[in-house]
C-alpha cells in the first residue's frame, strides 16, 4: 500500500473514531468498545474495497454490507456520514426519538444501510441470502458482513456458514471482529467459540487472518478473499476492543457504556494527539 493511500485511510479512521465518541457521548448511550474495534475495518470497506455510491445508495449493482453485530451501529453511521450518505450533524442525534439513527441499523430509514440488524446471528444469515440472490440473478456485486466473536457463539451463525459453503458463495466475505471480549467478559469464559480458523476451515470456508488495525494487512486480506473461487471467505480480524482510547482498550466494561463529559474530553484529546 502506498503512503498516500495509507495516510488518507488513517486520517479518515481517526475522524470515524471521533465521530463514534461524539455519537455515544451525545446520546449518553451506545456501544463504544466494539464500535472502535471495527472502525478501521469499516473505513477500509467503504473507502477502498466496496463498490458504492453515496449519491445513489440503492444502486442495484452496489456491493452490500451487513453489520451483523448491529450494536456497533455508531461505527457504521460514522463511516456513512464521512462518506457523504448524510450530513455529519445527524450523528449528534443518535438514539433520539426524531432521528433516523437508531441504536441498531435500520434499512428503512437510514441512507446506506443495507440490512436492519441487532439480534445476533441474523445479519450473517441475511448476507447469505443476498449473496445467493446475486448468483441467481447473475450479478457481480459482492456481499460483506461484519460479525462479533461473542456473536459467533450463536448457533445460527454456523447454520449460515453451512448454507454459504453448500451454495459455493464465493461472492460472500465475512469479517470476524476478534477482540476476545463480549458484554459479560472474555469470550473464552462465557462460551468458548475458539479456534475460529479451524472451525471455519472444517465448514469449507476460505480462512484469512488479518490485523484489524493495519490497513496493509486488511488490503492483503480482502484481495485474497476476492481471488478465492468456489467457497465463501472469512477474514478473522484480530482487533482491540476500544481501540484508540487507552482507558477503553481491552475493557469489557466499555461494551455498552457511554463516556461522561470528562472521559469524552480525555478520549477525544488522545485520538487527536495520536499519529
Amino acid at each position: 500500500m502506498n503512503q498516500a493511500k495509507l495516510k488518507k485511510l488513517q486520517k479518515t479512521a481517526k475522524e470515524v473514531r471521533l465521530d463514534i465518541l461524539e455519537e455515544v457521548h451525545a446520546a449518553a448511550s451506545g456501544h463504544p468498545g466494539g464500535s472502535l474495534s471495527v472502525a478501521d475495518i469499516l473505513t477500509y470497506l467503504y473507502y477502498e474495497e466496496m463498490n458504492v455510491d453515496p449519491q445513489n445508495p440503492q444502486m442495484e449493482d452496489r456491493d452490500r454490507l451487513v453489520l451483523s453485530k448491529g450494536h456497533t451501529a455508531p461505527a457504521l453511521y460514522a463511516v456513512l456520514a464521512e462518506k457523504g450518505y448524510f450530513p455529519k450533524e445527524e450523528l449528534k442525534k443518535l438514539r433520539q426519538i426524531d432521528s433516523f439513527l437508531q441504536g441498531h441499523p435500520d434499512m428503512k430509514h437510514t441512507p446506506g444501510v443495507d440490512m436492519s440488524t441487532g439480534s445476533l446471528g441474523l445479519g450473517v444469515s441475511a448476507s447469505c441470502g443476498m449473496a445467493l440472490a446475486a448468483k441467481l440473478k447473475n450479478k457481480d456485486y459482492r456481499v460483506y458482513s461484519v460479525l462479533g466473536d461473542g456473536e459467533s457463539e450463536e448457533g445460527q451463525v454456523w447454520e449460515a456458514a453451512m448454507f454459504a459453503a453448500h451454495n459455493n458463495l464465493d461472492n460472500l466475505c465475512w469479517i470476524l471482529d476478534l477482540n476476545m471480549l463480549q458484554i459479560d467478559g472474555n469470550i473464552k469464559d462465557v462460551v468458548d467459540p475458539t479456534p475460529h480458523d479451524k472451525k471455519f476451515e472444517a465448514f469449507n470456508w476460505n480462512v484469512i487472518v488479518a490485523d484489524a488495525h493495519d490497513f496493509a494487512s486488511l488490503e492483503a486480506a480482502f484481495k485474497a478473499a476476492r481471488k478465492c473461487k468456489g467457497k465463501p471467505s472469512i477474514i478473522i480480524a484480530n482487533s482491540v476492543k476500544g481501540k484508540g482510547v487507552s482507558f477503553m482498550e481491552n475493557q469489557a466494561g466499555w461494551h455498552g457504556k457511554a463516556p461522561n463529559d470528562e472521559q469524552y474530553a480525555a478520549a477525544v484529546a488522545e485520538i487527536k494527539a495520536a499519529d
